[in-house]
């Protein structure tokens, strides 16, 4: 094999050498987004974990009545358990990202559609959350203070009402959906944008 032989081989393989290092510097550019949403994974978890332990003492902080103790365990107990439920899932996902070499395309698209669903039900779990919040101030109105809050409702016409909860559904939605695009989306899309700047394998 002459000199230029070896240049013209040289010069065919080149291009593909040059492609992969391309996807690789892509791959690598992906993980810098995916470990900030493992980190903020992580730190939300001991957020979660804070804030039911100060949910507990809310009977002592506003001197519930038995009843409305009794009342109050029912809710907490029923919002541990989608957390605990939505802790789960969560732990498996965060476990398996670190078990599987986020190295090539179809990896990072599976981290990628993984964590959306996550997200998802991250914003489900906050409206069940916050609905349950409601449902327990509702009660606790009824219980504690019916006679104040009788008055009150009827001064107020049904068209009142059900816009007032009408436009808190709305707040509670724009809340969450905001929310979970500060801590979440935005580095999600970065790694979607990796993604799709890849080749198929």
């Amino acid at each position: 094999m002459n000199f230029d032989d070896i240049k013209n081989e040289w010069n065919a393989e080149s291009p593909e050498g040059s492609n992969i290092s391309t996807d690789m510097l892509k791959i690598k550019q992906a993980h810098t987004p995916i470990d900030k949403i493992r980190g903020k994974m992580k730190h939300e978890f001991f957020y979660q974990i804070f804030f039911l332990v100060i949910m507990a003492f809310i009977p002592y902080f506003f001197g519930f009545s038995s009843a409305m103790n009794q009342v109050f365990l029912m809710f907490y107990a029923i919002t541990c358990g989608f957390t605990a439920y939505y802790f789960f899932k969560f732990y498996l996902f965060y476990k398996n990202s670190y078990d599987l070499s986020l190295d090539t395309r179809k990896n990072i698209l599976w981290f990628y559609y993984e964590m959306k669903l996550n997200i998802e039900l991250y914003k489900a779990l906050t409206y069940i959350i916050a609905f349950i919040g409601i449902a327990f101030i509702t009660v606790y109105l009824f219980i504690e203070k019916a006679s104040i809050f009788t008055r009150i409702l009827g001064k107020l016409s049904p068209v009142y009402i059900l816009l007032n909860c009408f436009i808190t559904i709305l707040i509670i939605g724009a809340i969450t959906e905001l929310w979970a695009w500060y801590y979440y989306g935005k580095y999600l899309k970065q790694v979607k944008k990796v993604v799709d700047e890849l080749d198929y394998e």
